[in-house]
């Protein structure tokens, strides 16, 4: 299968997911699982889940942030591409609101600008709120970790 139709059929997948809580799981920061397809949340990074910052347990907190920012809500995704890895990368929303803009805002994730810029203004503004893990002065993933090397 090429890589277009993987992602033509993966976005097929994904168009018009709307899923109650219980269809969903969240793996770590930055992914989750509707209906069995792991969808990486598109433009952020977050720490690895166990990923600890001067003892501050960063990847643990940012997947609990996004359980309580998903749970039960309605979350609808379109498909964004594939990852080197060949996950899929989704634009997330939970009851309407973006979940990767709103984890990089409240310092749990990064903006992956590999990517896209969509988050590097939320990024500059909850470093400057010294908030979670720009508080606890977690060091970004490189550039490779964050595209799943």
């Amino acid at each position: 299968m090429t890589f277009t139709t993987r992602l033509r059929s993966a976005a097929f997948a994904l168009m018009a997911v709307a899923l109650p809580a219980r269809g969903q799981t969240v793996v770590d920061g930055n992914t989750i699982v509707l209906e069995g397809r792991h969808v990486r949340l598109w433009g952020i990074q977050a720490p690895d889940l166990h990923a600890t910052c001067s003892g501050w347990p960063a990847g643990e907190i940012a997947a609990a942030f996004l359980h309580d920012l998903i749970n039960n809500r309605s979350i609808a995704c379109t498909a964004r591409g594939l990852d080197v890895n060949g996950k899929l990368f989704g634009m997330c929303r939970s009851a309407g609101v973006d979940v990767g803009a709103t984890m990089v805002r409240k310092g749990l994730a990064w903006a992956a600008v590999t990517y896209t810029r969509d988050y590097v203004e939320l990024e500059a503004a909850a470093k400057a709120d010294n908030l979670a893990i720009h508080a606890h002065h977690c060091p970004p993933l490189s550039s490779d970790k964050a595209e799943g090397k």
